[in-house]
């Protein structure tokens, strides 16, 4: 796995595709997690910027499908979903969590 941020033990990853609806961003998350790797993760949080509004899921991480959100509306990118899966390793990341979820949308935009 390629582009994977690592702090204090957690690491993150970022996978993103064309999404027009909350159930094709759902489809496309459980894909993802076809892959056992990503089925093991303890967040696979994602946001889909449509045309009636974000949709979002945090997957436990509270306020991280906000941040990808934001993110995408900053771009104003619509029918796409953005997923940020991390593996929890043991030690709280405070307020750095978010960091690492905007370090992580940054680099699924800048090879989208």
């Amino acid at each position: 796995m390629e582009n994977v941020i690592s702090d204090r033990g957690s690491r993150y990853a970022v996978a993103g595709g064309p999404a027009a609806s909350p159930e094709e961003a759902k489809a496309f998350v459980k894909a993802l997690c076809r892959n056992k790797k990503f089925a093991r993760a303890t967040h696979n949080t994602w946001g889909l910027l449509l045309e009636s509004g974000p949709v979002k899921n945090d997957d436990g991480e509270s306020g991280a499908g906000l941040v990808i959100c934001r993110m995408l509306e900053r771009k104003g990118l619509y029918d796409t979903v953005v997923v940020v899966t991390r593996w929890y390793g043991g030690k709280h990341l405070g307020g750095d969590r978010f960091r690492h979820v905007q370090d992580a949308v940054r680099m699924w935009l800048a090879e989208a």
